[in-house]
């Protein structure tokens, strides 16, 4: 049984309003996507890497990669008109690759750089013992809903909320499965692994301990605060 990362990098970041995709973009001398993959690259679990990429950023990638020593990146598939079919043209594409219905897949998102080594680790555990495992955190703030995003008279409370962040892990069989079954259902641009699950029903999702450093990176703000992050370290008299 092997454990794969695949890296959906398939996005334009047309919200970032740049030149290049923000998963290019170069933070403390470095692209966004390598910090993300240095990630997988050092923990002793992932067997290897695979990118669904940015059509016509391939070769860039592949430079990338190799001037980074990212020596597990095995895999680049073509990227798809939504997050969805990016992720779609991953794991078929791994299966098509050769791999097992029972190996790993971390689907994670290219554009969260700050992923912990443990987070991934209880991915690997949590998947093994239950088949899907979700990365979240717990809601803190007070929830609105609102219509229109001027106005609102309804709160929804927060004790049963979980932000979802990536990895999302499977059983590369059971979520071609999902992928199947969504197709049969006229299910074509769910936002996430997660929701798509629960799209199609009959599956329970495990819940791992997310971070609020595991942020994605999708706003010229974003990026001041990873750098920020990047820079920081944890106050040595903090319990």
């Amino acid at each position: 049984q092997f454990v794969e990362a695949l890296l959906i990098a398939g996005g334009s970041g047309n919200r970032m309003g740049q030149d290049i995709p923000k998963q290019f973009m170069h933070v403390d001398g470095c692209p966004i996507i390598i910090h993300t993959m240095r990630c997988f690259q050092v923990h002793p679990d992932i067997d290897g890497i695979a990118v669904v990429c940015l059509k016509g950023w391939e070769t860039v990638l592949r430079a990338y990669a190799n001037q980074f020593n990212i020596d597990k990146l095995k895999w680049i598939f073509p990227g798809g008109n939504s997050g969805m079919e990016s992720i779609h043209n991953g794991i078929y594409g791994l299966k098509a690759e050769g791999c097992d219905n029972e190996d790993l897949v971390l689907i994670h998102d290219s554009v969260r750089p700050l992923l912990g080594q443990d987070i991934i680790s209880n991915n690997i555990a949590t998947c093994k013992a239950y088949g899907y495992a979700i990365t979240g955190i717990q809601c803190r703030e007070a929830i609105l809903e609102s219509e229109d995003g001027f106005s609102t008279t309804t709160s929804i409370p927060r004790d049963k909320l979980i932000r979802t962040q990536t990895p999302q892990t499977f059983r590369l069989g059971n979520i071609i499965n999902v992928h199947e079954e969504a197709k049969q259902k006229g299910i074509v641009d769910s936002v996430a692994s997660c929701t798509l699950i629960a799209e199609v029903g009959g599956h329970e999702m495990h819940i791992v301990p997310g971070s609020e450093k595991n942020i994605k990176i999708t706003t010229v703000e974003d990026l001041e605060i990873l750098k920020a992050l990047i820079h920081t370290s944890k106050e040595e008299w903090l319990k």
